[in-house]
């Protein structure tokens, strides 16, 4: 499912335009997208968790060449499932 798919569904269960689904959930991954560039976690009830890691510098390999090198530190934004979504998940 993309963004549109996901939009379709929206403008479907909701009974609104296709055009404005579209909108409400670029914004809604844009809020999320701020919120995380920011360090926020985002709790989203009978849904999930966003939340930014810190990946710390570690070393690594060039898989081009095999020299060693450092991997600078980045963030990472990971997703965690609520029950009720892992509950769907497996049955």
């Amino acid at each position: 499912m993309n963004n549109s798919d996901l939009a379709d569904a929206v403008a479907a269960s909701s009974g609104i335009a296709k055009t404005d689904a579209r909108k409400l959930v670029d914004a809604v991954f844009d809020a999320i997208g701020n919120a995380a560039a920011k360090g926020e976690e985002v709790s989203l009830n009978g849904f999930g968790k966003f939340k930014v890691k810190d990946s710390p510098e570690r070393e690594g390999r060039n898989p081009a060449t095999g020299e060693a090198m450092t991997i600078k530190a980045s963030k990472k934004l990971a997703f965690a499932p609520a029950k009720a979504i892992k509950d769907k998940l497996n049955g």
